[in-house]
């Protein structure tokens, strides 16, 4: 087998990278959204994102895109430009191989790269798998906010982790 290749994402990728995101819209409290994303509106999306400054990447195994990661704006306000939210989702035939932490530690450096003075990861509090990766690349629990969401008929948390990036 050979190994996995991370690198920056192109318009080819976008498909791979919305079916890997839409199995956790179908299956997963990993994000609330409820409905499919609309593969127009992932591209529209990506065009929002420049490989300097908000990447999206893309971890690809045997030919085919197997996870995808991005950085964002964590907010809109002008203000909170020196602060970008993370974002990492693995095909679900492909997790504990290691790949979701290659994704992120490979945003960290970018995002320092880039300028940035920390990252924010909003990840609902019931998926513990992504808050020990986030822990295990140094993200400190800033936040839990409670019932703030709803799928699946129940309430969810969501648990807000940041990394200082100077």
């Amino acid at each position: 087998m050979t190994p996995p290749m991370l690198r920056l994402a192109t318009e080819e990728d976008l498909a791979s990278i919305n079916d890997i995101y839409n199995y956790y819209v179908e299956f997963s409290t990993s994000t609330y959204q409820l409905q499919a994303e609309p593969l127009h509106a992932r591209t529209a999306w990506f065009h929002e994102h420049h490989p300097d400054r908000y990447p999206v990447t893309v971890v690809e195994l045997e030919g085919r895109v197997v996870a995808w990661g991005s950085l964002s704006k964590f907010r809109e306000r002008d203000g909170y430009w020196p602060t970008v939210e993370c974002s990492v989702y693995v095909d679900h035939r492909y997790h504990r191989r290691g790949l979701g932490r290659m994704i992120l530690a490979d945003l960290i450096v970018r995002a320092r790269r880039a300028g940035f003075h920390s990252i924010i990861g909003g990840i609902s509090a019931d998926q513990t798998p992504s808050v020990a990766l986030h822990a295990a690349l140094g993200f400190h629990k800033t936040a839990l906010l409670k019932q703030v969401g709803i799928k699946f008929g129940r309430w969810l948390d969501v648990i807000y982790m940041q990394l200082m990036l100077d």
